[in-house]
């Protein structure tokens, strides 16, 4: 287990850094005022990415966590399974604890200021913190990213400091992935930055509750 989070520290100090900035955010602008600041550029390219790269997370992300049954390894998507679920779990037990309005709801007190919307994309309106689609994604890449680390490391391959840095890029590759998937909720007007936050912290800490718990029955992993 040391081993495994010591491998991704890159990935681990990267993630700690943005939540860092993002809280920081938090703490000097107001929700809507920040809101607006996260979505000051909209083009036709980035909504069209936007749009469809969110989707990800409501369907596609699970048949690719389907993908290691081909190869007759169903601890790996049982892996993905209890980390999305137990994920869910966590996320839908604060939703309806807060029921948060959605921006599109809470900009309608404020008539001067334009809730930047992308066409085509079907608004919802409560249960707004924290973000599921947030904690899929990152459920999802930092499965990848564990599961990277832990192949890494039981690799024939010779482990020196060319191979550690293309892993650590790997690795980072793995954590923009998931914060973009983030930043499109932000982008959508679907949730506010704090949702998606707090979303990404559920995501990245599930995963390594469960490989914990399970890296000796269900991955069968040395401890």
């Amino acid at each position: 287990m040391k081993q495994i989070f010591s491998t991704l520290s890159v990935y681990a100090v990267v993630y700690f850094v943005l939540l860092t900035v993002v809280l920081g955010l938090l703490y000097s602008y107001p929700q809507v005022e920040l809101h607006m600041l996260m979505n000051m550029h909209h083009t036709g390219f980035q909504d069209a990415f936007f749009k469809y790269y969110s989707v990800f997370a409501e369907w596609p992300v699970y048949l690719v966590a389907l993908i290691p049954l081909i190869w007759k390894r169903k601890e790996l998507t049982v892996f993905f399974a209890m980390s999305e679920i137990s994920s869910g779990i966590v996320v839908q037990i604060v939703k309806h604890s807060f029921h948060s309005p959605r921006p599109v709801m809470v900009f309608e007190n404020y008539p001067d200021l334009l809730l930047p919307l992308v066409e085509g994309v079907e608004m919802r309106h409560s249960n707004s913190f924290p973000s599921g689609h947030t904690s899929t994604f990152f459920v999802f890449f930092t499965c990848c990213a564990i599961l990277m680390a832990y192949r890494y490391l039981h690799s024939d391959r010779q482990r020196n400091l060319q191979t550690w840095v293309v892993f650590s890029l790997g690795s980072l590759v793995l954590l923009a992935l998931a914060a973009l998937g983030g930043y499109s909720r932000i982008y959508l007007s679907q949730h506010f930055t704090a949702d998606v936050c707090v979303g990404s912290m559920i995501g990245f800490t599930m995963p390594w509750l469960i490989f914990y718990l399970t890296r000796n029955k269900i991955l069968k992993l040395e401890k």
